[in-house]
């Protein structure tokens, strides 16, 4: 008579296969951040690109912000923010976040009729 024939062992479901999270969702997460870190700023959309490497994120976030005001304040904001949600949303890990600050508001620029604002570097 024959043996019956050994099952083989069961894997755990969190070991049967990857999840990969795509660089653009995760650009995504981290331009929601920006705007959560920034509140509301008219006309100043975030702009991310994001470099995924196995479970690492590196986050570049181009900004508009107001001026006068606190820029390394907000940009260290920025960075808490994005850092905070993409370890939540996406679990991977942040070692950093570059901010290039494109460009900047003035109240004194925003009012003025021709709507052209200049453009700092």
């Amino acid at each position: 008579m024959s043996t019956p024939r050994a099952l083989p062992p069961r894997v755990p479901p969190a070991e049967r296969g990857a999840t990969r999270i795509a660089d653009r969702v995760v650009a995504k997460i981290a331009a929601q951040a920006a705007r959560e870190a920034l509140g509301v700023l008219p006309g100043a959309v975030p702009h991310t690109t994001v470099t995924v490497h196995h479970d690492i994120a590196r986050v570049r976030v181009s900004l508009e912000l107001d001026y006068p005001g606190d820029l390394a304040g907000q940009c260290a904001a920025v960075r808490r923010q994005v850092v905070l949600r993409v370890e939540e949303c996406a679990a991977m890990t942040v070692p950093e976040v570059d901010i290039d600050i494109e460009h900047l508001h003035s109240a004194h620029t925003r009012a003025a009729p021709s709507g052209r604002d200049r453009r700092l570097r």
